[in-house]
C-alpha cells in the first residue's frame, strides 16, 4: 500500500511538472540540484500530495483553508496540520525560527520547507513545501492562486534563504 502511495505521488508530480510552466533555470543552481535520499517517508508523501492537491486555490492574505483561499504561510500550516497532525506557526518569520533540522539545498527532499527573501535584504519573506525535482508547491501572491514552481527559476533562485525538515520519524510517532 505505501508503495502504491509512493508511485501515485511520483506519477502525479511527474504529470503535474509536464502540464506546467518553467522559468529559465540557473544552470548552476540546476546543477546543485541532486536526487533526494531512496528512503521512503510516507508522511512526506502524504504531504506531497495533499499539497499538489491545492493547486488551483484562489491566494488570499492570511487564509488558511482551502475554502476560504491561502496566504503561503497559512497553505503550508493547513497541510502538516491535516496531514501530518503539527501545528506550526503562522508566519513565515515564526517558521524560519522554530525548532527543525536546517536542510543544504542540495539535500531537499519531499516535504521539507522552503523559505525566500523574495524583497531582498535576507529577510524572509516567501514559503513552500518542497515536492521533488526541484519543484515546490506555493501560494504566490494576490490575485494568484496555489501553484508550482521551479525553485531553481532565476526569481526564486535569486530569492532563495534555507529550507527546514520537520517531517522525521521522531515528529510523526510524537504527533500521529
Amino acid at each position: 500500500m505505501q508503495k502504491t502511495l509512493h508511485l501515485l505521488a511520483l506519477l502525479t508530480v511527474l504529470l503535474l511538472s509536464a502540464c506546467s510552466t518553467k522559468g529559465p533555470v540557473d544552470q548552476q543552481a540546476a546543477t546543485s540540484y541532486q536526487q533526494p535520499s531512496t528512503a521512503f517517508n510516507p508522511a512526506a508523501d502524504e504531504v506531497l500530495l495533499r499539497a499538489i492537491g491545492l493547486v488551483g486555490t484562489p491566494y488570499v492574505w492570511g487564509g488558511n483553508t482551502p475554502s476560504s483561499g491561502f496566504d503561503c504561510s497559512g497553505l503550508i500550516g493547513f497541510v502538516y496540520q491535516e496531514v501530518a497532525g503539527i501545528r506550526l506557526p503562522r508566519t513565515t518569520q515564526q517558521m524560519l525560527h522554530m525548532p527543525g533540522q536546517q536542510i543544504a539545498r542540495n539535500q531537499l527532499q519531499s516535504g521539507d520547507i522552503i523559505f525566500f527573501a523574495t524583497a531582498g535584504r535576507g529577510r524572509v519573506s516567501h514559503a513552500g513545501i518542497y515536492v521533488g525535482e526541484g519543484r515546490f508547491v506555493h501560494a504566490p501572491s494576490n490575485g494568484g492562486t496555489v501553484r508550482l514552481d521551479s525553485v531553481n527559476a532565476a526569481y526564486w533562485n535569486k530569492a532563495y534563504l534555507q529550507a527546514k525538515r520537520v517531517l522525521s520519524s521522531e515528529s510523526m510517532v510524537s504527533n500521529p
